[in-house]
C-alpha cells in the first residue's frame, strides 16, 4: 500500500469514530441568520412607523417597502462581496498555478518544509511532497489548502449567495407584516408573531452553537424585542414632535 493510499485509509478509519459539529454551520447559518436580519429590522421600522401613530395602510406600505428594499440591498451586497472574493481567490490560484508550471520542484520542497514543519520526518515528508505533485491540478489543490486555506473546487456562488440572501431576509421580513395584510389593525399581533419568529430563529441557530435552544431562542427574543421597543419609542417621539 502506498504512503497515500495509508493515509487516506487511516483517515476514513479516524472518520468513522470521530465526528464534531460543523463549526461553519454550512447552508443552515447564513440562511437563519438572513431571514433573522429580516424579521428584527422590519419589525424594528414597522414598530418606529407604528409609533408615530399612523393609518393601517402607512404601516402596510412602510413594511412592504422595508421588506424589498432589505431583501434587494441583502442580494447586491451579498452578490457583490461573495464575487470579489472568489475573484481574489482566482487570482491567487492563478498566481499559484504559474509558480507550480514556472518552479515545480521549488514548489515541492516548499511542500515538503510545511509537512516537516509539521511534525513529518524529512525523508517522509519529501516523499509524500513528490508523490501528491505528480500531478499539477492535485498539487494546486494541495498548495491552495495549505497555504491560502481553500479548497479551488468548493469556491461559493455569488448567484446562489445573493438569491439564498434574498430569500431568507424576505421570508423574515414578512412575518411583522403579515398579521396586516390578513386584516390587522393595530401593531400587537404583528408583535406577537415577531416575537415567535424571534424565538424561533434563536433556537434554531442553537443547532450550530454549543448553546441550548431555550437560551439562544430567549437571547434573541429579547434582542430583537428591544430593538423594536426602542423605535417604537422614538416613532413615538418623532411623531409627537412633528404632529
Amino acid at each position: 500500500m502506498s504512503i497515500i493510499e495509508t493515509e487516506a485509509a487511516l483517515h476514513d478509519a479516524h472518520r468513522d469514530n470521530h465526528t464534531h459539529r460543523d463549526v461553519n454551520g454550512g447552508w443552515l447559518r447564513p440562511a437563519v441568520f438572513g431571514a433573522m436580519d429580516g424579521l428584527v429590522s422590519n419589525f424594528a421600522l414597522m414598530a418606529g412607523v407604528a409609533g408615530g401613530d399612523v393609518s393601517q395602510h402607512t404601516v402596510i406600505i412602510t413594511g412592504l417597502s422595508g421588506l424589498a428594499a432589505g431583501a434587494f440591498s441583502m442580494a447586491a451586497g451579498e452578490y457583490t462581496s461573495v464575487a470579489s472574493q472568489r475573484e481574489l481567490v482566482e487570482a491567487e490560484l492563478d498566481v499559484e498555478r504559474r509558480e507550480l508550471r514556472k518552479h515545480p520542484v521549488d514548489e515541492e520542497r516548499e511542500l515538503a518544509e510545511l509537512y516537516v514543519s509539521r511534525g513529518v520526518e524529512p525523508k517522509l515528508a519529501a516523499e509524500v511532497a513528490k508523490q501528491l505533485s505528480k500531478d499539477p491540478e492535485q498539487a494546486l489543490e494541495i498548495h491552495a489548502r495549505e497555504e491560502l486555506g481553500i479548497d479551488p473546487g468548493e469556491l461559493p456562488s455569488p448567484m446562489v449567495a445573493a438569491v439564498s440572501s434574498f430569500g431568507s431576509f424576505a421570508l423574515g421580513a414578512l412575518l411583522p407584516v403579515l398579521p396586516y395584510l390578513l386584516g390587522a389593525s393595530d401593531l400587537w399581533p404583528a408583535v406577537v408573531l415577531a416575537l415567535l419568529g424571534l424565538f424561533a430563529c434563536g433556537a434554531v441557530v442553537a443547532k450550530v452553537t454549543a448553546r441550548s435552544w431555550w437560551f439562544s431562542g430567549l437571547r434573541q427574543l429579547a434582542l430583537g424585542g428591544a430593538a423594536a421597543g426602542v423605535t417604537y419609542l422614538l416613532g413615538s417621539l418623532f411623531g409627537t414632535a412633528v404632529g
